[in-house]
């Protein structure tokens, strides 16, 4: 039974809230609300039936945290195996998904000791749409805290994740273990998470294909997450291929997700790659090489594999779309670091949208804000700190008018787009840099917070090429093109909204005319359970 707040108490939340009650106004508000909060309250303990996405394949364990030996990369945060429906285009793939991702009994940890203890009673949409079409679910990856951060420098609740190329490198994140653990070839398939580069980059700097896919295809349904307008999921693989596939099956509307507006039907993507690209028009965009700190390597190897397009049939431009350097990515970070308290005020589970809650993982937030907050990440601390404080200092304004300016920006873009049917630019500016060993705890905290950093450094200009598309809405292949000195190198295409098609058809080009070499896959047993 729920405790009525006696008026004392009233007048305390009035208080909070920023006004007060005279003594007799909050006697007559104490009494009305003790007649609601019953009603409530009755409607809370309500046995009655509610909303619950579908759980099948019950026959599933909770997981274990694997051993070193097991996992050398780290890229694991625990192993499980749920077999999937045995038949379907995904049969015989084993898939791990970012710790962002709902497994109903499998542990969720967003990758920060704040989640410990939290258990879904759901799947995703996506887990239920790989175990139907015949994956099998090996693990749940690391990741940065909270999808917070890029470069995978400094202090991370569960350790670093190593490159496999060079374990002294980073891997990129914030879908740190699911670069790592493609890459090594620790399982054939894995779902990151995309809010601001977080699958492109550990993709170009793994080495891996990843793809964010057009705004609303994939169902988030059941994944925790960021700001929902540049929040996005999806697969990182070892080919384009096995990209394909994956987005056949785990795309489309669920009903749930209201992200999912005008969500065309699925084509066949795996079966429509081998097209070729004789004819298609791809514009090199001048923004996209035009970045201070950007390495001869990574802009020689981007531009060699455009050679190759060209010499398949692509006819290639140069195109210009100047809000690309500026704008877009201005209003990418408004949007995001703004909408921080939003986010963290629902308890990350969102408002005014009808679709489903996710009501366990709302109310454990809730509860777990209320008795060790102290232990959420310290770069969520301080973007929530900021959210605050841009709340306080332009009252809602800087999140509204991030909002208000994607529409404009979106159409500079496809301003582009009405000229070309591609965008090709480097995924990154450079190779993974090597990871930085700190000396004491406030140079931790500064690599974490990349407080340090000069505006040409890897971890600043990381994303000069990632985020606008997240704000936009476009999707975005990152590529395996070529190495500098071991370390791998991404090329990015970027499409129209829902041309999934023509994006996947270039990118299996530059697979087919790069030949990448990818690294000897780890034997499967290593990673099952």
């Amino acid at each position: 039974m729920l405790r009525i707040p006696d008026v004392d108490e009233v007048m305390d939340y009035a208080c909070s809230l920023g006004f007060d009650f005279t003594q007799t106004e909050a006697e007559v508000v104490q009494k009305a609300m003790a007649e609601q909060l019953i009603g409530l309250d009755q409607f809370y303990e309500m046995r009655i039936e509610e909303d619950r996405l579908p759980l099948r394949y019950l026959t599933r364990d909770s997981g274990y945290r694997p051993t070193e030996q097991e996992d050398p990369l780290n890229a694991f945060l625990c192993k499980c195996r749920i077999e999937g429906s045995g038949e379907g285009l995904l049969k015989g793939k084993t898939v791990a998904l970012k710790d962002h991702v709902s497994v109903a009994g499998v542990p969720l940890s967003f990758g920060s000791h704040f989640m410990e203890g939290y258990v879904p009673d759901f799947d995703a949409t996506i887990v239920t749409r790989l175990l139907d079409h015949g994956a099998t679910i090996t693990g749940k990856l690391n990741m940065n805290d909270f999808s917070n951060g890029g470069s995978t420098f400094g202090i991370g609740d569960y350790g670093r994740v190593l490159n496999p190329h060079m374990p002294d490198h980073v891997t990129g994140g914030s879908s740190t273990g699911s670069g790592a653990a493609v890459a090594g070839g620790y399982v054939d398939i894995a779902i990151g998470g995309d809010q601001g580069g977080s699958i492109r980059i550990p993709s170009a700097w793994c080495g891996v294909v990843g793809i964010k896919a057009t705004f609303g295809l994939i169902p988030h349904t059941g994944v925790f997450g960021s700001e929902p307008s540049i929040d996005y999921v999806g697969p990182m693989a070892r080919s384009v291929e096995d990209i394909a596939m994956t987005l056949e099956c785990i795309a489309g509307a669920d009903g749930y997700d209201p992200r999912q507006v005008r969500v065309p039907e699925i084509p066949s993507y795996s079966k429509l790659l081998e097209g070729g690209v004789k004819g298609l028009k791809i514009g090199i965009l001048t923004e996209g090489f035009d970045i201070e700190g950007m390495q001869k390597e990574v802009r020689d190897a981007v531009l060699s594999a455009i050679d190759q397009l060209e010499e398949a049939g692509a006819i290639i431009s140069k195109v210009s779309v100047p809000v690309h350097k500026s704008d877009a990515a201005l209003a990418f970070s408004a949007l995001s670091l703004a909408g921080a308290k939003y986010l963290y005020d629902t308890n990350f589970g969102g408002a005014f949208a009808k679709t489903y809650y996710p009501a366990s993982l709302i109310a454990t937030i809730g509860r777990f804000k209320q008795s060790h907050a102290y232990e959420l990440p310290i770069l969520m601390k301080q973007n929530l700190t900021l959210g605050h404080y841009l709340h306080k200092k332009y009252h809602g304004r800087l999140y509204a008018k991030a909002h208000n300016v994607r529409n404009p920006i979106i159409k500079e873009y496809d301003k582009a787009f009405s000229q070309v049917d591609l965008l090709v630019m480097p995924s990154v500016p450079t190779t993974a840099p090597p990871y930085r060993i700190t000396q004491n705890a406030k140079d931790a905290l500064e690599e974490t917070l990349s407080a340090h950093a000069g505006p040409t450094d890897p971890v600043n200009i990381r994303g000069k090429n990632m985020r606008q598309f997240n704000f936009t809405g476009h999707p975005a292949i990152s590529v395996p093109c070529g190495k500098a000195g071991g370390l791998p190198i991404g090329l990015q295409l970027v499409a129209r909204h829902f041309d999934e098609t023509n994006l996947l058809r270039a990118a299996y080009a530059v697979q087919q005319s790069v030949k990448y070499e990818y690294l000897p896959v780890t034997p499967k047993e290593i990673v099952t359970v």
